[in-house]
């Protein structure tokens, strides 16, 4: 008759070679014509042992061509026959679209079995995740996959603060001398650091900062005046523009060396970190004021906080 597929393979019984005893022995390969034969499981044969059918996988139990009694065989037992009774039926390889999911077992399906484009969590990422990295979503029910860089929040990735390490008196523009960033102990700061050059500040990454200008000092005289200043540059330096300004006044009716402080704060857009640059001045009417710095702590310094992108 015709069939669809593969034809089945039935039948092919078989009555294995005789086999002799050895006392003390429970494993005996199994042949058929002197050559071995491979059942498919125990459940495929029959075993008579001393004129007693035998149970598979409890008096014996098969691997490749070999039948091994659950205890060693004496001299007198007689092993009466062993008939193999046919090869599994193979249904061949399923049609493409006729296998279904109620047809796989649960669990059935291992991440061995998972090509490595599937999603799985067989494999934990131990960093953030590269902008072309890609996630699933339900969009109004329907399952799609989306980049990183589409739904990653900006986040404050850059935050850093420099400062004044020592005292210097006068004008400063800008101020140029004594930098560095902050390192003590308890102190912390986030993302790449700023770098600065003569006074000139470049940004790490580009994006919209907030930038805070805070300065100490001491006014001696009378002349009272002391303005801070934050100035930006969009061509690497070749102009200034002031974006923000701050100033204090004491009356001459105050003493000499009377202690003071400034803040001065912006928000500034760097799309070009090559050529959009910040920089800090100050301007004390009095050449005797001082402006305060410390290697130890914070007096006059810089903050700098990347809010978003640009």
């Amino acid at each position: 008759m015709s069939y669809i597929g593969r034809k089945p393979t039935v039948g092919n019984f078989q009555i294995c070679d005789a086999i002799s005893v050895v006392n003390g022995q429970a494993a005996y390969t199994m042949q058929v014509g002197s050559v071995n034969v491979l059942p498919e499981t125990a459940n495929h044969m029959i075993c008579s042992l001393n004129g007693t059918i035998q149970k598979p996988n409890s008096s014996f139990t098969v691997s490749g061509s070999t039948i091994t009694f659950s205890s060693n065989l004496a001299t007198g037992d007689v092993i009466d026959f062993i008939q193999i009774l046919g090869d599994v039926l193979d249904l061949g390889v399923p049609s493409d679209a006729t296998v279904t999911t109620a047809k796989l077992a649960s669990t059935s399906v291992t991440a061995a079995k998972l090509n490595n484009d599937i999603i799985s969590g067989t494999t934990a990422l131990t960093s953030e995740p590269a902008d072309t990295d890609e996630f699933l979503v339900s969009d109004a029910g329907t399952l799609k996959r989306i980049d990183y860089s589409l739904i990653k929040g900006g986040g404050i990735t850059v935050a850093d603060q420099w400062r004044v390490s020592a005292d210097f008196t006068g004008a400063a523009s800008p101020i140029s001398s004594n930098l560095e960033r902050v390192d003590t102990s308890g102190q912390g700061t986030i993302g790449s650091a700023m770098t600065v050059s003569s006074g000139v500040f470049t940004f790490p990454a580009t994006g919209i900062y907030k930038i805070e200008f805070i300065s100490q000092f001491t006014i001696n005289g009378n002349t009272r005046y002391y303005i801070n200043y934050i100035e930006s540059s969009r061509n690497n330096g070749s102009s200034w523009t002031q974006i923000s300004e701050n100033a204090s006044y004491i009356q001459q009716t105050d003493s000499n060396f009377t202690p003071q402080s400034l803040y001065t704060c912006s928000l500034f857009d760097c799309a070009d970190t090559s050529n959009h640059k910040v920089r800090f001045r100050v301007l004390p009417v009095n050449t005797s004021t001082t402006t305060y710095g410390n290697t130890a702590h914070n007096e006059t310094f810089f903050t700098f906080i990347r809010l978003g992108d640009t």
